[in-house]
């Protein structure tokens, strides 16, 4: 990697990190938001092998849209079309109910472009994990479950992009899965309900 493709990355870690800043993911942990987009460009990195450098700028900003007033329009002058390009792709419309975001994130899929695809693939893994290490505080089994093969549809449709987060994802699904077969398990033994809200 050259000098001026680090520098823009860590630019973009540090537009992320700036636009993120009052945010908390949804965990009892309540981490900083931008442990997530840094965790998912260290996923496409260690367990996908992929250095391209706007692949992991577009990883280190593919929620600013979504989730700040950040526009595409200044991502683009900042950091590049392309890079702008690929943020726009995995971004959702907040307009949109959260059940319409995921019926279009699914149906989509297959259409995105290969760094679309490497950052939903290593997003969905992330999420995943945190299923199991953090889960939402508001999640009960049943949110969690739907969650789980939501996301397992989404990936099924970015196949054939890259064999190691595939495995990374598969693997984080295997144990999320038999997480929450537990628990599920222990919840109707309990008798006590499943208090799910989103």
């Amino acid at each position: 990697m050259h000098e001026p493709e680090l520098l823009g990355m860590l630019e973009a870690l540090a537009f992320s990190a700036a636009r993120h800043r009052h945010q908390k993911r949804k965990g009892r942990l309540a981490s900083p938001y931008i442990n997530h987009p840094i965790e998912v460009a260290l996923i496409i990195v260690r367990e996908g092998g992929v250095t391209t450098a706007p692949v992991l700028t577009a990883a280190l900003l593919h929620d600013t849209i979504e989730d700040t007033d950040t526009t595409a329009a200044e991502l683009a002058e900042r950091f590049g079309e392309e890079v702008a390009s690929i943020v726009l792709e995995v971004s959702d419309d907040p307009a949109l109910s959260k059940a319409e975001q995921r019926r279009r994130q699914e149906a989509g899929a297959v259409d995105l472009s290969y760094g679309a695809k490497i950052i939903r693939i290593a997003d969905k893994t992330a999420n995943v994990r945190d299923l199991v290490d953090d889960p939402p505080s508001t999640w009960g089994v049943r949110l969690r479950r739907e969650y789980l093969e939501w996301t397992r549809r989404v990936v099924d449709r970015c196949r054939g992009t890259n064999e190691g987060l595939e495995r990374a994802y598969d693997d984080a699904y295997e144990r999320a899965r038999r997480t929450h077969d537990t628990l599920a398990l222990d919840v109707l033994r309990s008798g006590r309900p499943d208090e799910s809200t989103p």
